[in-house]
């Protein structure tokens, strides 16, 4: 049973000061240097791929990312237009993500190219944006009034089959790995593959190679096995990056309360996720279903143990970008999770990499209202203000549980 609500202590404008003043961190933040940033001259050229008619949605994505580098690099406006979207989220530090739902024969190189992109654009941001390496940097950031990124993965497929991998992508920034995505690789299952087993004995390696590097081990998309070997396996606490209730609503993305309190034990993390069909059935979707998993989970581990991973960058059903696609290019696709992973129509057979199908309600009926965009992030703080959290309790949720389970593991 989800916590009993309570009358609110901070008033609308007093919870919107606190956003604006306390910590707050976005445990998964997708597109943070890869997909904010849609201006003028970037509107230009989709208008003209899309006039010629040449390449697929996806490589379209792919040529916009490499520009959006490149816009951020040569020109000042368009800085100021990239760190407007930070600044109207409100949000102080996120954790982008470098690997994901990507055919596992170009996932090293993918990984490779985006994770040196994030860190040119970083470094043409002139020190308003910074790379997050420890919790130390985490507030240093938030004191500085700067913004910072965390680079995580989503998928363990960059890695191979080649442990010494892990190392050479933590010395590039890597702090947080996912697993699996949803289907299954060398390390266990995802949450979505047909037979959800657990980690297999790589998995195992790759977790103890993980413990000694000082990176987080994250379950979001993992099968709920791989779960529970990854807390029996893991001398770090577990952590779900961006996940939902399966006890509020389930979803084959959700997670069960036995493993949320197994995490909770170990002194992890649950940040619950802002993606309406992993939220609720229902196609009128609402903060107020996001704050229902906040409040069951809050009640089941614990004030410590829980935030928000909102994974979200642009508006629609998924996670977006800020890039906006003419209907001639095609509907949202679920595969589409990264608006830079290669097109399925470019992959033998078009094979959905990504795991999700139609019942996974990922579609245009199942938007949040009131959240549809990173920029509406500060709807999320004056929503649990109004669910009754205190001060001290909301800053928990939006930044400082986070921080905590961060210096436990990373340093």
């Amino acid at each position: 049973m989800a916590m009993t609500r309570r009358r609110p202590t901070l008033t609308p404008d007093e919870a919107r000061r606190l956003h604006e003043e306390a910590l707050v961190v976005d445990s998964q933040q997708p597109g943070a240097t890869s997909g904010m940033l849609f201006n003028d001259n970037m509107k230009a050229a989709l208008d003209e791929y899309a006039r010629e008619g040449k390449l697929s949605r996806g490589e379209i994505a792919q040529r916009l990312r490499d520009m959006a580098v490149e816009e951020v690099q040569a020109s000042a406006d368009a800085r100021r237009e990239y760190m407007a979207v930070w600044e109207s989220s409100g949000v102080d530090v996120a954790s982008a993500t470098y690997a994901g739902p990507i055919p596992p024969n170009i996932a090293f190189e993918t990984s490779l190219k985006m994770m040196t992109q994030a860190r040119a654009m970083i470094d043409a941001l002139q020190d308003e944006v910074r790379l997050v390496l420890t919790a130390d940097d985490v507030e240093r950031v938030h004191e500085d009034g700067k913004r910072g990124v965390i680079f995580d993965f989503q998928d363990t497929t960059p890695f191979g089959s080649d442990l010494d991998r892990i190392e050479l992508f933590r010395n590039l920034g890597l702090r947080v790995v996912q697993l699996t995505y949803n289907l299954r690789n060398l390390v266990g299952d995802g949450c979505t593959e047909r037979y959800k087993t657990g980690l297999t004995y790589f998995g195992l390696e790759v977790v103890e190679r993980l413990n000694e590097l000082g990176m987080a081990v994250d379950v979001s998309h993992c099968s709920e096995q791989v779960g529970w070997d990854a807390i029996e396996a893991s001398s770090s606490p577990v952590i779900v990056t961006h996940s939902a209730s399966n006890a509020v609503c389930y979803h084959d993305r959700g997670k069960g309360d036995e493993l949320a309190r197994a995490i909770a034990d170990q002194g992890g993390y649950f940040g619950v996720a802002a993606i309406g069909g992993f939220l609720s059935e229902t196609t009128e979707v609402t903060l107020d279903h996001f704050a229902d998993h906040v409040d069951h989970l809050v009640d089941v581990m614990g004030i410590d143990h829980v935030g928000i991973g909102c994974d979200k960058c642009g508006p629609g059903p998924g996670t977006e970008s800020n890039v906006l696609f003419p209907a001639e290019l095609g509907p949202f696709e679920q595969s589409h999770l990264y608006n830079d992973a290669p097109d399925p129509r470019s992959v033998p057979q078009g094979f959905n990499w990504s795991g999700f199908r139609p019942e996974h309600r990922l579609s245009q009926d199942h938007r949040i209202d009131g959240f549809d965009q990173f920029t509406d992030w500060p709807n999320i703080t004056l929503k649990l203000a109004e669910r009754g959290y205190s001060e001290q309790e909301l800053r928990k949720l939006l930044g400082l549980n986070y921080l905590r389970v961060f210096r436990d593991i990373v340093g």
